[in-house]
């Protein structure tokens, strides 16, 4: 009796663990791919890395979940449920934002409530908060529901999207939207701020990121407990249940390339892995100048590179204290005194100045477990140059660190220098360095007009055929929501497993 075995799965490699990375991986394995994900830290994350020092955990980077159901999604396509693996909690209000005169803003899924918001701060502004929620919901419907999955390889993508671009202003910024909405300066900043949290300025981010205002209010926003480090760990742990398999402290250095396509990869170690697929959550700009350094380019050659705009860098520091600062909100906006000029200095003049506007996460206030009992655990997040800027943080980040306890200690953690018993800080440099960010910039290319979209380096290379790119350099950009949706793409483009296969048999 003859026995026809099966032929063998086509291989993929995945290169960086992030959360494009590790949902591109979810995908690849429903399609029927053997996959590798390969990761140059000691765990997997990316910028959602978890740090864990002296009882205490600090999650790395993004701290929320905005749209849950594109995770939910990543555990349907293996029959599975996410709530069997994984604790997402609705957090509402979602933030509260503190102007520098002491004045609070809560922002909310509840409409009603932040319509009385708005009323208490300036009555005038009720009717043009009403056109910006309408405007919001206009442009998610499109920006997000159509187009975050859609690829735009080809220039008719984008030539399709005209009409909606310019029935939706999105050749204006978020900003002079926002304005065209809102009088009050205060208002104007709390419904513009949002493009920071993707690396943008929103004095030039194209208006479709007035949509995050619906996602928030559609999706709501939502904690993981445990920390965002446990949605890596829960996804890492679907991805080896369905075969794959994951190496960590395996620095890719190249991707090799046969008869004009991808074929594997050469680590820091020397040792080659051939694959079929080789898909990159790393930077677009560190894999083509770096991985695929050695060859010509068409598209993304060093100079076009050089000529792009990149995201600012971001000043983090992680502290523990020994004692609860319960009148702390779980995620809390601390403004300085400017925004406009704020914004220029960090993005245009690339200096760095001598007020800040932080971003204060306090997890401890939903999740103990994440400091030693009677314990907070704090994250606070300053937007600042990239290394264009030529900052030198190895002198800088210590008094730049001071600046901002003092600044806290005289707004919302009185007394704070006395209950400090861990810390530890990550600047641009240590972007660059840990994670290959181009420039320390944080978010990879900016997301303005003329680099969205088919502007954007491509989900499926421009370079070689059989690579791709997920992640936040990649359409659609930035933010836990935009890196799942760039894996989506994937479905869209990737060749099918079968077409590997059956070209072996």
């Amino acid at each position: 009796m003859n026995v026809i075995s099966a032929p063998p799965r086509p291989d993929a490699i995945v290169i960086g663990s992030g959360f494009g990375g590790l949902a591109a991986a979810v995908r690849l394995l429903a399609r029927g791919y053997r996959v590798t994900v390969l990761e140059k830290l000691d765990a997997p994350g990316g910028r959602a890395y978890t740090f864990r020092q002296d009882g205490f955990t600090f999650d790395a980077g993004p701290t929320i979940i905005t749209a849950p159901y594109l995770l939910e999604e990543l555990w349907a396509l293996h029959g599975r449920r996410m709530a069997d693996d994984l604790d997402l909690r609705a957090i509402d209000p979602f933030y509260v934002i503190r102007f520098d005169d002491g004045t609070e803003f809560r922002a909310s899924a509840d409409v009603s409530a932040m319509r009385e918001e708005v009323r208490r701060i300036a009555p005038e502004d009720v009717e043009g908060f009403e056109r910006h929620i309408r405007d919001s919901e206009a442009i998610y419907d499109v920006a997000f529901a159509q187009l975050a999955d859609r690829p735009f390889h080809r220039l008719g993508a984008m030539l399709a999207a005209v009409p909606d671009m310019i029935r939706l202003q999105g050749y204006r910024s978020v900003f002079g939207k926002v304005c065209s909405n809102f009088r009050n300066p205060k208002l104007r900043v709390a419904f513009s701020f949002h493009p920071l949290l993707i690396g943008g300025n929103p004095l030039n981010t194209t208006a479709y990121y007035c949509l995050i205002a619906h996602l928030e209010k559609l999706h709501g926003v939502h904690y993981a407990m445990g920390g965002t480090g446990a949605v890596v760990r829960a996804l890492v742990r679907l991805i080896e249940a369905k075969g794959g398999r994951l190496r960590c402290d395996a620095e890719v250095t190249e991707i090799l390339a046969e008869n004009g396509a991808a074929a594997g990869v050469r680590l820091a170690s020397g040792e080659v892995l051939r694959a079929d697929v080789v898909v990159s959550n790393a930077d677009p700009a560190w894999t083509y100048a770096r991985l695929l350094g050695a060859r010509p380019r068409r598209r993304w050659t060093d100079a076009k590179l050089a000529r792009a705009k990149y995201s600012m860098g971001l000043f983090v520091w992680y502290f523990g204290t020994d004692r609860r600062f319960d009148e702390v909100y779980h995620h809390t906006m601390v403004l300085g005194p400017r925004y406009e000029g704020l914004l220029r200095d960090i993005f245009q003049r690339k200096r760095l100045a001598e007020d800040m506007s932080l971003y204060l996460h306090r997890p401890t206030a939903n999740d103990p477990s994440l400091a030693p009992p009677g314990c907070d655990a704090f994250y606070v997040l300053s937007p600042v140059p990239h290394l264009g800027g030529g900052i030198d943080w190895r002198a800088m980040a210590e008094p730049y660190r001071a600046r901002i306890q003092q600044r806290l200690e005289e707004t919302v953690l009185p007394g704070l220098g006395r209950h400090i018993v861990t810390q530890r800080l990550l600047t641009p440099l240590d972007f660059r360095e840990r994670l290959n960010a181009w420039q320390g910039a944080a978010f990879a290319m900016e997301p303005q007009l003329f680099q969205s979209a088919w502007f954007r380096p491509h989900n499926m290379s421009e370079e070689l055929r059989n690579l791709f790119l997920v992640g936040a350099g990649t359409h659609p950009g930035a933010g836990v929501p935009g890196v799942i949706a760039s894996a989506r793409v994937l479905d869209q483009v990737l060749p099918p497993a079968e077409s590997f296969t059956s070209a072996r048999v």
